[in-house]
């Protein structure tokens, strides 16, 4: 069984229930940058390391959700790994892994959560550059970000593709409610209105909620929009005041349980973020057969959405075609039920099993490296 060490920066639910699938057919040990997230409640994270060996490293912690500890060095030293997988990459203590194993010509993958090519200064391209190319392989969910990392240095032919997703195979719903049973649960959460348009998401200017309150001004008042992402900010309330948006709902976070019944209520999914790497919520209501408008800064988009086919691609800040799709999907009752049946067929393929096939497919069928 081979010896694997994976680093990352936080123990994630969804990156719990990948490691531990992964560890089945391996001998896995993941690396934790930090326990907790200074932006997120403790019980958003996992500790069901069921299936590999999980070590917290002592460090300085910096943002949110990163810390610098140079304990790595010692760990990969000391382990004598098969094979080794930077997953924050991008983190100080990542970097500092990626120079300890470039000097000593250790082999390693990195693996990516996805990636925008920005206009940026040449001193930091350049420094992206150097930590991203030299890998022995490196890890892909999607073309774009197959693009990113070919424009920092990654030899084409080392990348290999897998579906990110936070979802398991028990998770996908594959059915809709009846519209007896949505009445109930409709009344239930305390919904009045006859459509329900869903996004999930924090209150900040970068998920673009603002454009979806602009859109429903050219709605039906029969349309409900319920936004479930935290404490909406001062800015959020004074918007919905101003427009006298009563159908605009803001919601605070919802526990799983809940968060499910919203999703089963829902007839639409939007996301109209201004940039997000890659927006696992894509995956969520696609799973919930739920048709989703997303902007061409959303990585999940532009990989899993099909225009016409489960939802549509639209341009960042473009209030009008919002509306215009949001109107289509809520009138078109046929071609509505044929895009929900294709959202079920694109979340089949978004599995965290199929996720863990895919890396194992890859780190199995190399011999042991030079650690």
């Amino acid at each position: 069984m081979k010896k694997i060490l994976y680093m990352t920066n936080l123990p994630v639910p969804y990156k719990i229930d990948f490691f531990n699938e992964l560890g089945r057919n391996m001998n896995l040990t993941v690396v934790f940058e930090r326990r907790t997230a200074s932006d997120r409640e403790d019980s958003w994270l996992s500790s069901s390391f069921l299936n590999f060996n999980a070590v917290f490293m002592d460090g300085k912690e910096y943002g949110n959700e990163a810390a610098f500890c140079p304990e790595i060095c010692s760990i990969i030293k000391k382990g004598k790994y098969d094979e080794i997988v930077v997953g924050a990459y991008y983190t100080l203590t990542g970097m500092l892994a990626i120079q300890y194993m470039k000097t000593h010509k250790i082999s390693y993958y990195i693996s990516s959560d996805g990636g925008f090519i920005k206009d940026e200064k040449k001193i930091k391209r350049y420094i992206k550059q150097y930590f991203i190319r030299g890998a022995k392989g490196y890890f892909s969910p999607s073309k774009m970000t197959d693009k990113y990392l070919i424009y920092y240095g990654a030899n084409e032919k080392k990348i290999y593709r897998y579906p990110f997703t936070s979802l398991k195979n028990s998770d996908l719903i594959m059915k809709t409610l009846n519209n007896s049973e949505k009445q109930i649960l409709k009344k239930k959460l305390k919904i009045a209105e006859e459509k329900i348009i869903l996004g999930v998401g924090q209150f900040i200017p970068r998920k673009g909620w603002n454009t979806l309150m602009e859109a429903s001004l050219n709605l039906s008042k029969k349309n409900g929009i319920y936004i479930i992402g935290g404490k909406a900010t001062e800015e959020y309330i004074l918007l919905k005041k101003k427009m006298n948006l009563n159908n605009v709902h803001f919601i605070d976070f919802k526990n799983k349980d809940t968060l499910k019944e919203y999703y089963h209520v829902a007839d639409v999914f939007v996301l109209p973020t201004r940039e997000d790497i890659w927006g696992l919520v894509i995956n969520e209501a696609l799973a919930y057969g739920l048709p989703v408008i997303t902007t061409d800064k959303c990585m999940a988009g532009l990989e899993m959405i099909e225009n016409g086919k489960n939802g549509y691609i639209i341009p960042v800040n473009d209030v009008k075609k919002l509306s215009e799709k949001l109107t289509f999907i809520l009138s078109e009752k046929d071609f509505y039920e044929e895009m929900r049946k294709r959202c079920f067929e694109t979340a089949e393929v978004y599995t965290i099993e199929k996720m863990s096939e895919a890396y194992e497919k890859i780190l199995q069928r190399y011999e042991c490296s030079e650690t």
